[in-house]
């Protein structure tokens, strides 16, 4: 069977997210939870499910390039299924990562729950909120023209013409947009919101929540689901003499993040398991974060996971022949790689993790120049990635690193939060719990050995 270099190259795309809904996406999807160590999104659309009309808050964590993004994309096209209105968005869209406040959080919630909303023609007049967001401008904005319509967002949010007036989420997005790429305008924003955020939240679960969830009602949906993804992205930069960014999020500022009345899935960064407040966010939030980990290709005592290498090897078959049953690609192999084991290589390499075995596959297509691929070109990218990656790693840290080779443990110790977040370091799960790995990209470094 003729294969298409390009084509497959396009497949393997490590910055594309699958979109779950979409025909041609839902060919390359692999459903990896019978080796994640639970059925993460089943879970996640239970909670909403059973208790459809009582807001919950669920928060969604892993490694980044794990394939968060995928799954909740999943979980929306399920919950649609199932009568929900769902609104979907990607937070560093409308924030600044390195800078981020509660009252910049909320506002993009509200920006992208009304301009959900008017998309589907159903729209709440919000009179007390827009009257926030007036005097919001008025205080911060005097000196700025704020041109709604197609300048913004390629003519998406803007005038309604059949009110003349600026849409709500326009409206938001003047401060939003603006603030994310203005510094100096951040700071007064959240100084003259900061102080008002119960009010604001206020504002948001009367003025635009309650009524959105009613006329979606009368349309004959169950309720409305807010999911906010790549929040785990936030920098972990000081917010104060004692806090990071993230613990003030997720911690300080939970009572806002639990408070929209209305169901709210987070993605939460994965360094925050490793806080000293890990146990008080829990009760918080009323449960443990959900988490999604690594594929294992192998088991915690070092045997082969032969059901995780499977599922991978079908990832990377069905990028190059989508239309094929998972039997037929098995026997096609040999039109991609030059021989099985190449293809093994590639999926231990990873280490089970998605993006970067993708990434990796992208560039052994790019450098292989030609079909099959050739396994000695794998082994100059592994070398030279191996090479990159030891490079930045510290005296101290190699002994962390050592440490969790040995043990398969991690520590409290801050350096290991440093580690898993560059993705030094990966965390797995089967029956018994979480057990963790150094990235198999680093095998064989002589630091590693005792």
């Amino acid at each position: 069977m003729s294969l298409d270099r390009a084509k497959f190259r396009r497949a393997c795309d490590p910055s594309k997210t699958l979109v779950f809904k979409n025909p041609e996406d839902k060919k390359y999807y692999i459903d990896f939870a019978s080796v994640r160590g639970s059925e993460v999104i089943e879970e996640l659309k239970g909670n909403i499910v059973d208790f459809f009309d009582v807001p919950t808050c669920a928060l969604f964590t892993g490694h980044i390039g794990c394939g968060k993004s995928t799954e909740l994309l999943r979980l929306k096209a399920e919950l649609e299924d199932d009568g929900f209105h769902v609104v979907y968005f990607v937070s560093s869209d409308d924030l600044e990562m390195a800078d981020v406040d509660i009252s910049d959080v909320l506002l993009a919630i509200a920006r992208r729950i009304s301009e959900s909303l008017e998309n589907i023609q159903l729209s709440p007049q919000a009179t007390g909120f827009r009257g926030l967001l007036d005097a919001t401008k008025k205080v911060l904005m005097t000196e700025v023209e704020v041109k709604a319509g197609a300048s913004l967002f390629g003519g998406k949010v803007g005038v309604d013409t059949t009110k003349r007036e600026v849409s709500l989420s326009a409206g938001i997005a003047e401060l939003t947009v603006t603030a994310k790429n203005d510094q100096g305008l951040r700071e007064k924003l959240n100084q003259f919101l900061g102080p008002q955020k119960n009010k604001l939240l206020e504002t948001i679960n009367q003025e635009l929540i309650a009524p959105a969830i009613a006329q979606l009602q009368q349309t004959g949906k169950k309720g409305l689901v807010v999911i906010i993804d790549n929040l785990d992205r936030i920098d972990n930069r000081q917010k104060s003499a004692s806090r990071s960014q993230q613990e003030y999020l997720f911690i300080d500022q939970n009572e806002c993040l639990l408070g929209l009345h209305c169901h709210v899935v987070y993605t939460m960064p994965l360094a925050l398991k490793f806080s000293p407040d890990y146990e008080t966010l829990k009760q918080w939030f009323g449960e443990e974060p959900k988490m999604l980990p690594m594929v294992p290709v192998q088991y915690r005592d070092g045997s082969d996971c032969e059901t995780g290498m499977n599922l991978l090897r079908q990832m990377v078959l069905a990028r190059a022949f989508p239309e094929l049953s998972h039997e037929e690609r098995f026997s096609q192999i040999t039109e991609v790689f030059d021989s099985v084991e190449s293809l093994d290589r590639l999926c231990r390499i990873c280490g089970g993790h998605v993006r970067d075995l993708l990434r990796l596959l992208s560039e052994w297509i790019a450098k292989g120049k030609q079909l099959p691929l050739a396994g000695d070109v794998l082994e100059r990218l592994i070398r030279a990635s191996h090479n990159d990656t030891t490079m930045t790693i510290a005296k101290e840290e190699w002994e962390l690193l050592r440490q969790v080779h040995q043990s398969r443990r991690v520590g409290p110790d801050l350096g290991y939060q440093t580690l898993i977040r560059r993705r030094l370091v990966f965390e797995y799960r089967d029956s018994d719990g979480s057990w963790f790995t150094v990235n198999p990209i680093l095998l064989g470094a002589s630091e590693l050995q005792v």
